[in-house]
């Protein structure tokens, strides 16, 4: 216990969080079983440490840190670990990678039964179904998704700013009044770019190649995120990456599932399957028309977040698809997005219309019920937003 005390203080003293994630003040921290998912790079564990730094400091036993990539919970579950730390006044234990420990979810249903007054905080993977595959966290474990670099956030960490987060209806209503606290300051346009092509994954502040070490990343989504956790065999490893590299090669457009099945030699329902897979580890989005969900087809498919687009194919970049893509990634978190009637369009929370669509464009006729995120642009005007400012969400 001792080393996993040293190594929790060492981490703690060495923690650099550049900046405060929003989701450290969206957590009830009261709860006593917290899930925090997210996509392999976003800064999870970084995460779980900035919170023991806050709130316990380096010193205080009450709190640990402990990865289940550690070997010795290879022979010891997390249950026995758990009562052994609760008896030496442990009150808060921070697990990192739990799905890397098998029967997890049986052994956080023990912890929460034998240990009243323990509080367990744990990370996993986007592709893990907290709820929906692990039934006995049922009505325990309150769960939380963790975000990579909003534009904000990005924004913030190079300029020195602290510009608070706004909600969708906000920078409807009101995205001049606050585009006029923002551009005194700085010129948001000046940083896009950056974040468009390497902002999304806080692994951009080390002293590495980003490209590949996002590349790196996403091999590791497909390879452990979606096979260990789905338990797929690794023979079909390569069907799952070539399916994806096909996806990305396609941009964002309504996927052909047959073409697709016989491209990399499996069925219809395969392929659709591997597509929710691939959607689950955040490497894609799925967009479906209203009232459509899984398995139907969807109504387009595109890369999570523009950094993936400048990973996988640099030399075939269309600015209407990055765009898109940015809009698209910035609003999944908070609102549901299904696809408009007309391209570029998208209907958001099943009420409202907006189109992406370049400011340089002097040919384009505004409708009034139809919000414009317009790129290319600083500033906008009554039903004609800025994008960047989507950047703002959170």
């Amino acid at each position: 216990m001792d080393a996993f005390y040293r190594t929790h203080t060492y981490l703690v003293e060495h923690t650099y969080a550049p900046v405060r994630r929003i989701l450290m003040d969206e957590i009830n921290w009261d709860d006593r079983m917290i899930g925090i998912k997210g996509t392999r790079g976003v800064g999870k564990t970084t995460f779980l440490l900035q919170y023991a730094k806050e709130h316990f400091g380096t010193t205080d036993r009450g709190c640990l840190y402990i990865n289940m990539n550690n070997f010795y919970f290879q022979g010891r579950g997390i249950a026995d670990f758990a009562g052994e730390f609760y008896r030496r006044g442990g009150r808060v234990l921070l697990i990192d990678q739990v799905f890397k420990q098998p029967n997890w979810s049986s052994e956080l249903r023990r912890c929460y039964d034998y240990y009243p007054k323990l509080k367990i905080v744990f990370t996993g993977s986007s592709v893990m179904r907290l709820k929906d595959e692990n039934p006995e966290l049922n009505g325990i474990v309150k769960s939380y998704n963790l975000s990579g670099f909003s534009f904000r956030e990005f924004l913030n960490l190079r300029t020195g700013n602290s510009f608070p987060a706004f909600t969708l209806q906000e920078i409807i209503h009101n995205h001049e009044h606050i585009a006029k606290q923002i551009l005194p300051k700085v010129s948001p346009l000046k940083y896009f770019q950056d974040y468009i092509h390497h902002g999304f994954y806080p692994f951009f502040l080390e002293n590495r190649n980003f490209s590949e070490n996002l590349l790196k990343t996403m091999n590791m989504m497909t390879e452990v995120d979606i096979l260990l956790i789905k338990q797929i065999e690794l023979k079909y490893l390569t069907k799952i990456k070539k399916l994806f590299y096909q996806l990305a090669l396609e941009g964002p457009r309504s996927p052909n599932i047959s073409s697709l099945a016989k491209d990399i030699s499996a069925s219809r329902a395969t392929v659709m399957n591997y597509i929710k897979y691939l959607a689950d580890a955040r490497l894609i989005n799925i967009i479906y028309p209203i009232g459509q969900e899984f398995p139907k087809k969807p109504a387009k498919v595109m890369l999570n977040n523009t950094n993936l687009i400048y990973a996988i194919y640099p030399i075939q970049l269309e600015r209407q698809d990055l765009m898109e893509t940015f809009f698209v990634n910035t609003l999944w978190r908070c609102h549901v997005i299904n696809e408009g009637n007309k391209p570029g369009v998208y209907l958001i929370d099943g009420t409202t219309k907006f189109r992406v669509c370049d400011a340089e464009n002097k040919k384009m006729r505004f409708s009034p019920d139809t919000i414009y995120a317009r790129y290319n642009t600083e500033i906008g005007k009554d039903n004609r937003i800025p994008l960047w400012l989507f950047g703002f969400l959170y």
